[in-house]
């Protein structure tokens, strides 16, 4: 992939870094996303990889309220201290995003949304992601299946499928500012469970781009291991 983006930030690209979850499946009374990894913390991880593309000042971090305070004081720890504007996460995910969305005051440009724990993704895959969005709307990220797969229906029959014909979603999720916006009117929906969600639900077209196996969402302690 080429890095169309780390040497010449735009001053309309903007992320939005969706930090929200517990600590509950890391059976950790820590969020993981406060975990350290390499001796510094998973979220600043994630942030760094987004600072090699874009300026401190275009990333909105989005935590819960009880978490700012345990950043802040990491951010101390760490001695890390870029120019990122945090806001307070909602209920949701969506509630989340709608929320760093509110914090863009640009009404052009693209918008890339990350979750705070996948700390491995790499500065060429967000800057591929940025230039596909200005060409056609949209850049998703996805992986293709390496397993076998199989449905399995209402009665717990299952059957083989085509496991070709099935992708793996991760993010960043990128997309025209303006279409973004749009989306994020709709009333929320039980079925949104991520930004390409919200968008298809309001008719806009989605693009796939390749993204990496090693870009996992840190959720459980195997995911640490090793590491």
């Amino acid at each position: 992939m080429t890095n169309s983006g780390t040497n010449a930030p735009n001053h309309h690209h903007f992320a939005i870094i969706v930090a929200g979850g517990s600590g509950s499946r890391m059976k950790s009374d820590v969020p993981k996303q406060f975990l350290l990894l390499g001796g510094k913390p998973i979220l600043q991880h994630t942030l760094e990889q987004f600072l090699a593309v874009i300026p401190a000042s275009q990333i909105i971090l989005v935590l819960p309220s009880r978490d700012q305070m345990v950043w802040d004081a990491l951010c101390d720890q760490h001695n890390f201290h870029p120019s990122i504007q945090t806001v307070t996460g909602g209920a949701t995910r969506f509630q989340s995003v709608r929320n760093g969305l509110a914090a863009i005051v640009s009404d052009e440009g693209l918008v890339a949304v990350h979750d705070g724990v996948r700390p491995f993704i790499t500065p060429d895959i967000i800057s591929t992601s940025f230039a596909t969005a200005a060409q056609t709307g949209s850049a998703v990220t996805c992986v293709s299946v390496k397993d076998s797969v199989r449905v399995v229906d209402a009665n717990g029959s299952s059957k083989a499928v085509d496991r070709s014909l099935y992708r793996l979603i991760q993010t960043p999720q990128t997309f025209r500012l303006g279409l973004f916006r749009q989306a994020f009117k709709a009333e929320e929906q039980p079925f949104f469970t991520d930004c390409a969600s919200v968008m298809e639900y309001s008719g806009f077209p989605i693009t796939l781009i390749e993204g990496s196996y090693e870009n996992i969402k840190i959720t459980t302690p195997d995911d640490l291991k090793g590491r």
